[in-house]
């Protein structure tokens, strides 16, 4: 009878469990089908996991058949960046698959490089009249400020004497504002027009004005040429910035309105871009790897015609947090049977709850883990985050039977102590440079729902006043560890965090062409040392903070908490407040600190991550010290 009883329960809590995430990910409509289901233009990025430009790792011959033969049925043309490195058996390829190409040749600060790249990109464009329909000569190098306008006019003076196709180069849409003796060169004009980057960001539907705008600036300014929109789309996963927020309905939604928008008006236009590229990771976070219409492993995000799930793997995420409660139950079978049936029900679905966010944690950050060390990250947070859960469920079983012990308040008060420790390290790194990190709120998603949920049930179950019955100490207990085992712990964390940081050091330093672009030694280990404390997948430094924390008054980490809270906030607004178009739009320095302030307050990313780590500073805070030590 307690047995069916339980099994009845499980089946509740799978089903609400079933229900709201059914409800969360319903087929949405994200605008009218693409026609044919075929885009004018991608981009075009051969790299795979594991392959980087920055590591000079480059795709095989047969993985770019591969990638050109999926795109055959996707669209009409393709935009390379470079003509070298594997890049010059694209337009071969290209032929045997009927695609048109529109072919780059990259320009760094390398002069030599450069040459190669020119010599080239002139070489293929005669080769392949056919196939290459136009060429382009640099990308945003402008921009980043690898070359002088003159140098530039130079090389792109030297592809159009040597071939026939139309020369252009390609920037953001306002250099090209900037640069108006580079665009007096071109035969055509592209212009990247990137709304999520845009200064000041956008809602998802305020996108196709905002083009449709920027591309009439470029028409007024310079009407005599055709235009080509170079690069445009949307981000599927990473950082929210203001309301513009990266998801996978929203790129469907962003790609088929552009598609609408540009044959209504002809515009030309291709997309950034075909395939997600795990590389860019390096420079841009999670957000700069998730531009694709395709996977790395070269799995469609999204159709281009018919609704959208934003998340299609959902059913497998309840199937999994299923088997975690059911493994909870199959623990705890006898204690369970003594509870009462209220009581079961509310440990059951408390259960589902913290499984359902392990389960959504891991996948998520599985998913935007690109490395063997960010791997590692994820399943070390992971591990963190079960052994929590499953002590906050143990603790909450030990109130709802009024058995409280010690050592469970232990277990829980030091792995609250990592979290915080995690949290620190990342609060920092988004205060200090956080354009490209993303939000980490699902990383404390079980330590934060956790503590709300047991001090929501302590409530409930001490019938209290508010005051009294969400004190704290139920959930950590009394006892600590004694001063030398403290002590020991914090030197073997810092001993594992200087280990870790080597570690993490050769990775960073393996990962991109660090010798070449920082020569003296000195200034490369200073730039791999800014990495390796802004990285927003390793844990070296959290390590060394752990080391710190677990040694000093609970308030004193709150404190410092609170503070990193205030630095995120300020260095969010202040990222917007030195942008060069939001200078422009607004010359007050109060009118921006204003705007940025807004931009940065109605980010309901970092809003979750604000409220999480208020969460631990609260729990740390309140917790009144009755310790009694252990050995």
């Amino acid at each position: 009878m307690k047995n069916s009883r339980l099994i009845l329960f499980l089946l509740i809590v799978v089903a609400v469990n079933g229900l709201f995430s059914w409800l969360c990910n319903l087929p949405q409509n994200a605008g009218p089908d693409v026609p044919d289901g075929k885009i004018s233009s991608f981009s075009y990025a051969p790299f795979r996991e594991g392959q980087s430009p920055l590591s000079r790792k480059f795709p095989r011959v047969d993985q770019i058949d591969e990638d050109l033969h999926l795109l055959a049925g996707e669209t009409y043309s393709i935009r390379t960046y470079s003509s070298m490195d594997g890049m010059e058996e694209v337009p071969g390829i290209a032929r045997k698959y009927g695609l048109k190409v529109i072919q780059g040749a990259w320009i760094g600060g390398t002069a030599k490089n450069n040459e190669a790249e020119v010599k080239q990109l002139i070489r293929l464009a005669n080769e392949y009249p056919d196939v290459i329909t136009r060429v382009i000569v640099g990308n945003e190098v402008l921009l980043r400020g690898e070359q002088k306008p003159n140098q530039l006019i130079h090389y792109i003076r030297q592809v159009k004497q040597a071939i026939k196709q139309p020369v252009s180069y390609a920037d953001v849409w306002s250099f090209y504002l900037r640069y108006p003796e580079v665009v007096q060169e071109l035969d055509y004009y592209t212009v990247h027009i990137l709304p999520y980057w845009e200064d000041e960001p956008l809602k998802i539907d305020e996108t196709t004005a905002r083009i449709e705008e920027n591309y009439s600036k470029i028409r007024d300014a310079f009407p005599a040429k055709p235009i080509l929109i170079g690069e445009t789309g949307w981000p599927s996963a990473g950082r929210q910035r203001g309301a513009a927020l990266p998801s996978v309905v929203n790129e469907a939604k962003f790609i088929r309105s552009l598609v609408q928008l540009a044959n209504k008006n002809g515009f030309d236009y291709n997309i950034v871009e075909a395939f997600n590229q795990p590389w860019k990771s390096k420079l841009e976070g999670v957000v700069g790897a998730n531009w694709g219409v395709y996977s790395a492993d070269r799995e469609r995000v999204f159709p281009l015609t018919g609704d959208v799930v934003d998340n299609p793997k959902w059913s497998k995420r309840v199937l999994f947090a299923s088997f975690l409660t059911l493994l909870v139950v199959s623990v705890r079978l006898k204690s369970l049977q003594q509870l009462t049936s209220l009581h079961q029900l509310v440990f059951l679905g408390f259960t589902q709850l913290l499984s359902a966010l392990l389960v959504n944690q891991m996948d998520n950050y599985w998913y935007t883990s690109y490395s063997l060390i960010e791997r590692f990250h994820v399943l070390f947070i992971g591990g963190l985050s079960l052994l929590l859960g499953a002590a906050i469920l143990q603790r909450t079983l030990e109130l709802l039977s009024d058995k409280l012990t010690q050592i469970t308040g232990l277990w829980i008060r030091y792995l609250v102590l990592a979290f915080v420790a995690v949290a620190l390290y990342k609060s920092q790194s988004l205060a200090m440079s956080g354009r490209y990190l993303s939000f980490p709120y699902p990383l404390t998603s079980v330590p934060v729902i956790g503590i709300i949920g047991f001090m929501l049930i302590r409530f409930f179950e001490k019938g209290q006043d508010i005051a009294t019955a969400l004190e704290f100490n139920d959930l950590f207990g009394a006892r600590v560890f004694s001063v030398g085992r403290t002590k020991a712990i914090s030197v073997a964390l810092a001993i594992f965090g200087v280990i870790l940081i080597g570690i993490e050091t050769v990775f960073v330093l393996q990962s991109a062409n660090y010798e070449i672009a920082y020569p003296n030694f000195f200034a490369r280990m200073y730039e791999v040392f800014l990495v390796t404390i802004n990285y927003n997948q390793l844990l070296g430094w959290a390590m060394l903070i752990g080391a710190l924390i677990i040694r000093i008054p609970l308030r004193i980490s709150a404190f410092v908490l609170a503070f990193m809270l205030g630095e995120i906030i300020l260095g969010e607004t202040y990222a917007f407040v030195i942008l060069d178009d939001f200078v422009d739009n607004y010359p007050s320095l109060a009118q921006r600190f204003r705007w940025g302030f807004y931009y940065t307050i109605t980010n309901t990313q970092l809003l979750s991550w604000v409220a999480s780590v208020l969460v631990l500073a609260v729990t740390l805070w309140d917790y009144k010290e009755q310790q009694v030590h252990t050995h």
